[in-house]
């Protein structure tokens, strides 16, 4: 992967978790036309976040699971005081570990701790690392390399 697109990939996710952390305190009653208003007010556009517009359909496509993953991973926490951008963190990431098997499942949680550390407190890096390193180790697959087609 080219440096350019490693930073739009970046880019698409810094997207999809702006959105998914909106998307959590208010849910909109349609979501194409919530999007097309997000992507509006972005720098660059529309298409240099195909990236992390696909994760934001698979995020919200997949949240049931994701969210019951979460449940399941985060020992000793409710679910509820989870904070919301961890809690989008956590969404983003895990569904690129379950459903995005051309991503490293490495790649996701060194990602999500990067996010972390630009977009919630101190002690999220821990909290997140720790639900996601759980995540990987069940997964049965290479956490090192993208799953073959």
């Amino acid at each position: 992967m080219s440096r350019a697109q490693f930073a739009q990939r970046r880019d698409g996710r810094v997207a999809a978790l702006q959105y998914m952390y909106a998307w959590s305190m208010n849910n909109p009653s349609n979501i194409a036309t919530d999007l097309e208003t997000f992507f509006a007010s972005m720098e660059q556009p529309r298409s240099h976040y195909e990236f992390g517009e696909q994760l934001i359909h698979g995020i919200i496509e997949n949240v049931t699971e994701i969210d019951a993953r979460i449940r399941t991973l985060a020992q000793n926490w409710e679910f509820d005081r989870i904070a919301k951008i961890d809690l989008a963190i956590l969404r983003l990431a895990i569904y690129e570990m379950i459903y995005r098997n051309d991503i490293p499942p490495v790649v996701s949680i060194n990602e999500a701790i990067d996010l972390s550390k630009e977009f919630s407190n101190l002690d999220a890096k821990r909290f997140i690392n720790g639900i996601l390193d759980r995540l990987k180790d069940q997964l049965g697959r290479d956490a090192r390399k993208a799953a073959t087609p």
